[in-house]
């Protein structure tokens, strides 16, 4: 069956059900993470960032697109990259400089969301910068995670875990930028096609 690039209001598909196992998964990993079970987190992290293309996959090839999905596929990822750094930052991996970066950016970006609404827009999907700099957080942490170490290859994969982590912290500040420009040109197309949000009486 092709795309047919439409969003229904079905919730029991597959791709829902691979975005809620990824959800179940959270605080599994973080349990791990905190626990120093580093090689299962890294395994189950790898498992997630596996269903969680499997899961697009599916809905565009087989239609499966879904409201519920726009939302729940964002969400894990969001919540994977916060579990992940709260992890890393209580075990003194990862600075709080970088957490408080790539939380703040979400707490900016959650403020926009009532803008939409009263716009009449719910939340924006997802741009290709932000799934570029998920890829590159999701890629990074765990081999910050294995850089624990004195060994060459812990060594490697410390320096690359944090080119990784850096360039995925770059493009998650882009994309966030990106995402108010986009806030700002619909609603202020919502704003010329209905004086009601301007506050202006059309009496």
């Amino acid at each position: 069956m092709p795309d047919t690039g439409l969003v229904s209001d079905r919730v029991l598909t597959l791709p829902n059900l691979l975005s809620a196992l990824r959800l179940v998964g959270v605080p599994v990993f973080l349990w791990l993470v905190l626990n120093h079970h580093d090689p299962a987190a890294v395994a189950l992290l790898m498992v997630s960032g596996f269903t969680d293309w499997l899961d697009g996959k599916i809905a565009r090839r087989w239609g499966q697109m879904s409201r519920l999905g726009t939302l729940l596929d964002p969400a894990a990822d969001r919540l994977y990259i916060l579990a992940t750094l709260i992890g890393l930052t209580i075990r003194d991996i990862v600075p709080l400089w970088l957490t408080l970066a790539l939380v703040g950016r979400d707490l900016v970006l959650a403020l926009f969301l009532p803008v939409l609404r009263r716009a009449g827009y719910g939340p924006l999907p997802v741009h290709f910068l932000g799934k570029a700099a998920t890829f590159n957080l999701l890629s990074g942490f765990p081999l910050l995670l294995l850089g624990e170490g004195t060994s060459v290859v812990s060594q490697v994969a410390h320096a690359f875990g944090w080119a990784f982590a850096i360039w995925g912290t770059t493009l998650y500040w882009w994309a966030g930028v990106l995402y108010v420009i986009q806030v700002r040109q619909l609603v202020g197309a919502a704003r010329r096609e209905s004086p009601a949000l301007t506050g202006e009486s059309t009496a």
